[in-house]
């Protein structure tokens, strides 16, 4: 029997009649010691495992070690791969990683681990912080979390928006500054924002074009060419009308410091707010859910009103954001009791005190102190 590489289509002298004469034995092919490129030996090379861009060692010791810095690199990999974050999950991840570098460090006695290992647990804190800062605490120790709308930061920004308004409203009627608010945050980072017919009657039920009009008359807002308050109150949300506000235009000196994320987070909010289902039950009117804006903004974790050393809210200061004087704020602080809004409110010696509903907690402002945007 004759061995060659060559095919019987081959051309040409065979190698058994010039290289391997009649009698001699035909010396059989060596076996190969390795694929060439794309062979199968390669495609079964085991890649190594690593964590964190470190490769782990295939005879670390001890065993549990080395299998739970495989595990933790997967679940690491894994967590990158998510559509949406949990922040609670990552800190769990850089838990375990702290753990386990800081006994890698131990066995190996390699500095550079326990380093890392620090890194992670410093991950972890602040991690665990952006966590609680993003859902709030607890209600009471043994409560379920509340998910909040707004973290920390953004809660700090909405109250910067509000004390801004409360400065500078161009006209001193409730609904023109409740105008004021909804449209300043549609237009606060580039000066305009979509505003459709919905909206203005949402927010200004049957006064909404008197409203509109008395702001595009003092200046303080512009239609588009050849507009009037009509048509942007008959305008629908896939053409929507664009307003502009010239004192937030990118050319002013700009009162506000927050991205697009947190405008959009602080409008959606306001909306919330404004147009919270039993508000509109009680037919609140403007003055009644800027009290409603200000108390959420207001407010602490467990809905308490005002920080921790002010004993509640100034009631000056809130008759004037609210357009009311501070005499009347106790009537609309009742309704908000009346619209669940409010566990109870009252306004003795200058101070309004007093607490949100359970369903209200979502909206609070986190109040703490010291609190700075972030």
């Amino acid at each position: 029997m004759l061995f060659s590489d060559l095919g019987p289509e081959a051309s040409g002298p065979r190698p058994s009649d010039t290289a391997f004469p009649a009698g001699r034995p035909v010396p059989l092919p060596r076996p190969r010691t390795g694929a060439g490129r794309g062979g199968s030996l390669r495609r079964e090379k085991r890649r190594p495992a690593t964590v964190a861009q470190r490769i782990v060692p295939d005879d670390l010791q001890p065993d549990v070690l080395r299998l739970e810095l495989v595990d933790l690199g997967d679940a690491f990999r894994a967590y990158q791969r998510r559509p949406e974050p949990d922040l609670a999950v990552l800190a769990g991840l850089h838990d375990r990683k702290a753990r386990a570098f800081a006994l890698w460090a131990t066995v190996s006695e390699d500095a550079s681990l326990r380093e890392e290992a620090e890194r992670a647990e410093a991950a972890a804190r602040t991690t665990r912080e952006m966590h609680t800062n993003r859902l709030g605490v607890p209600v009471e120790a043994d409560g379920p979390v509340v998910e909040r709308l707004l973290t920390r930061g953004q809660a700090a920004h909405a109250r910067g928006v509000l004390e801004h308004i409360r400065t500078h409203a161009p006209l001193p009627g409730a609904q023109e500054r409740l105008a004021v608010l909804m449209l300043t945050l549609r237009a606060a980072r580039a000066g305009t924002g979509n505003v459709t017919g919905q909206d203005l009657a949402g927010w200004l039920q049957g006064d909404a074009e008197r409203v509109l009009q008395g702001l595009v008359d003092v200046g303080w807002l512009r239609l588009p060419e050849d507009f009037t308050a009509d048509d942007a109150l008959t305008s629908r949300p896939e053409e929507p009308t664009q307003v502009t506000v010239p004192s937030l235009l990118p050319g002013e000196p700009r009162p506000f410091s927050f991205g697009k994320v947190t405008r959009a987070r602080l409008s959606g909010w306001a909306q919330r707010v404004v147009g919270d289902r039993k508000l509109r039950k009680k037919k609140a009117g403007a003055a009644t859910r800027l009290l409603a804006v200000y108390t959420a903004a207001h407010s602490r974790p467990d809905g308490r009103l005002g920080s921790a050393e002010d004993d509640g809210l100034d009631l000056d200061t809130v008759a004037s954001f609210c357009a009311l004087r501070p005499e009347d704020v106790a009537g609309h602080a009742g309704l908000l009791v009346t619209a669940d809004w409010l566990v109870e409110a009252e306004t003795a010696g200058g101070r309004l005190r007093g607490q949100l509903a359970e369903r209200v907690l979502p909206l609070s402002g986190l109040l703490c102190s010291p609190c700075s945007p972030g």
